[in-house]
Order: C-alpha cells, then structure tokens, then sequence
C-alpha cells in the first residue's frame, strides 16, 4: 500500500509538503498542489484515517442505529441522515436492532469501541441502557423519533397531537367504536399515540373501552394478529386505528382474508404514510410524519452539538404531522 513517503518522493516534493495538500492545512502553491494531487491518483494513495483520527481525536464518522431497516420510515430516515452527514464531511455507520434492546447495548459496545464521533439512536425501551452507557463515555447523542428517561437531545414528530387528529377524524364520520392497534407498552410513540387517542374520544363524550385499546409489536404481523382478535369482539370496531405503517399493513390483511372490505365495512386509519410501492387499494388515510425533515434536524442538531455550537442544555425539536385524507376512511356512518 502506497505511502505518503512514497507519494512525496513522486510528486518530487518533501513528505510535510505531500502532507499539507492531503489534510488541507498550510500554504502550498497550486502547482506543488497539482503534482501532489497527481502522485495521489497515480499511485492509488489512500489517507490513513486511523492515523489521522488519533491526532485530531475525531473520526468523522457517526452511529446511526435503527429499529428496524426494513420499515420506509427508517429507510428515508437513513438516507436524511447520510445525506447531513456526508455534506459535513462525515460517514456513517448504520446498524439494526430489531427492537432488541440487548442487541442495541451490543451495538453501542461496539461503535464507542470504533471512537465514532456521535450517536443518533432510536431506542428499543424508554429506558435504555445504551443512553447511559454513550452518556457515561460523554460522547454526543440524539434520540430519533422516541424519548428516554435522560436529558439528552431528542427529535421527534407530535405522535399525540398526530394521533388526536386521526381519532378526531374517525368521530367526525360517526365512528364511536375505534380500535387502537398500539406498538409495544414501553416504547414512546406507542405511550403518546395511544393518549392523543384517548384525548380526542374524551373531547367527544365517547367512553374509552378498554377492550379496543391492544398492544403488539411495531410489525405486519403485530398488526395482522392484533386486528384478528379486535375484530372477533362482539359487536367488532367499525374503525381500526394502526399506530404505525407496518402495523396497517398487517392490519388490511387480515381484513381482506376476513372477506371484510376497507372501508365499507370496516375504517382503516394509520401513523406514518407509506411509499407507492408499499400502497395498497383503498389508499390510507394516514398522520404522515415529516421523515426526511426529522432526519435533516437529528443529524444537524449532532453536527452542531460536535461543533460546539448547540445550546448547552439539551434541546427537544418536535415536529409537526399532516392529516392525509384519502379512501380508506372516507365512508360515513350513524352514529352508535
């Protein structure tokens, strides 16, 4: 492998000069700089990070660990937050958790291992071993899309104020009997949405029965066996209200293997909007949160927590959501 030394002597310049037009420092003309740069492409020189990271105690590199890679939502989340990063100067390193809280501690285990600069992590429970490990080792941490139990950075959408306004949504076609297809009891999102739920039935006059609140995993099939057994309730929801994209899913298909049809027999309303490829017919209703926004403000808020530049108490960015109205809720019923 090429060295510097090496680039230097055929670039016919001194080694600290071949440095200074690697790591952009110093004052180097721009016809050294040229035959530095063409020794570079020559030989194939490849800086030596490791090297470099050890002088400046950084490694330009974050952490983004994830719930579950295979949800749009994570995936779009993934690119906002690649596209910062790289326009900063710095790479990412991504890893899945599969909503395993011990294989996120593993994963934290790891990166603090690889010195990575930064965290932006989507914790598996609110309270979360990873968060106070990555705080005990003071590296700078973000938490996307759900809270812990920590003062730390965190960047979310409103999951109440998104799930008051799709209740809201249902009890003004005349539903009262809406079912709530909930993630996991532990995990944020699940606790908000499932009170922005609650907010809007009270505001109704509409009596909270217990029954139609169910948890499950954030999953197709969480929302398929969860939709199962609401729907063997007698009398069953005129409503399902799924709190995530995936849970919808699951949730349409066990209606349509039930021989019920959306939304003539039955609404469907979920969180998170879905991509064209993942749509089905009708299309859904849904409180869409602003992804790629939500990525763009973590990974900014890291950069400037880096930087120095970020208030020093911790900051809490909640963004909005959006009411789409589309087919699958769009039937009205008596009310009852």
């Amino acid at each position: 492998m090429p060295t510097i030394k090496d680039v230097a002597r055929k670039a016919g310049v001194a080694p600290i000069t071949a440095s200074r037009v690697i790591n952009d420092t110093g004052y180097v003309s721009e016809s050294t700089r040229q035959r530095v740069r063409a020794a570079i492409e020559a030989l194939g020189y490849v800086p030596n990070r490791v090297a470099r990271s050890l002088r400046s105690k950084q490694t330009h590199t974050l952490a983004l660990v994830l719930t579950d890679i295979t949800n749009p939502f994570w995936t779009t989340v993934a690119r906002g937050v690649e596209d910062i990063a790289n326009g900063a100067g710095f790479s990412v390193i991504l890893c899945n958790t599969d909503e395993s809280e011990s294989k996120e501690y593993s994963y934290v285990q790891v990166l603090l291992q690889k010195q990575v600069d930064g965290f932006l992590l989507v914790p598996a429970h609110g309270a979360s071993r990873s968060v106070d490990l990555i705080l005990k080792q003071r590296v700078p941490l973000v938490i996307l899309d759900r809270s812990v139990n920590a003062a730390v950075d965190t960047v979310c959408s409103d999951s109440e104020g998104g799930a008051y306004e799709l209740t809201r949504h249902l009890l003004a076609l005349g539903h009262r009997r809406i079912a709530m297809l909930s993630g996991p009891r532990d995990v944020s999102t699940s606790v908000d949405r499932v009170a922005g739920y609650r907010r809007a039935l009270a505001e109704a006059g509409v009596p909270v029965n217990e029954r139609l609140i169910i948890y499950h995993a954030f999953t197709r099939e969480g929302g398929y066996a969860m939709t199962t057994q609401v729907m063997a309730l007698m009398p069953p929801p005129t409503a399902l209200f799924a709190a995530n994209n995936f849970i919808a899913i699951g949730a349409f298909g066990a209606l349509r293997e039930a021989g019920k049809r959306v939304p003539e027999d039955v609404a469907l309303v979920g969180f998170d909007d879905l991509p064209p490829t993942f749509m089905t017919d009708p299309f859904l209703t849904v409180a869409a949160q602003r992804v790629y926004e939500l990525a763009q403000e973590a990974t900014g808020l890291l950069l400037r927590r880096l930087a120095g530049e970020a208030p020093p108490e911790p900051q809490a960015i909640v963004l909005p959501t959006d009411l789409i109205v589309r087919r699958s809720s769009e039937l009205r019923i008596g009310n009852g």
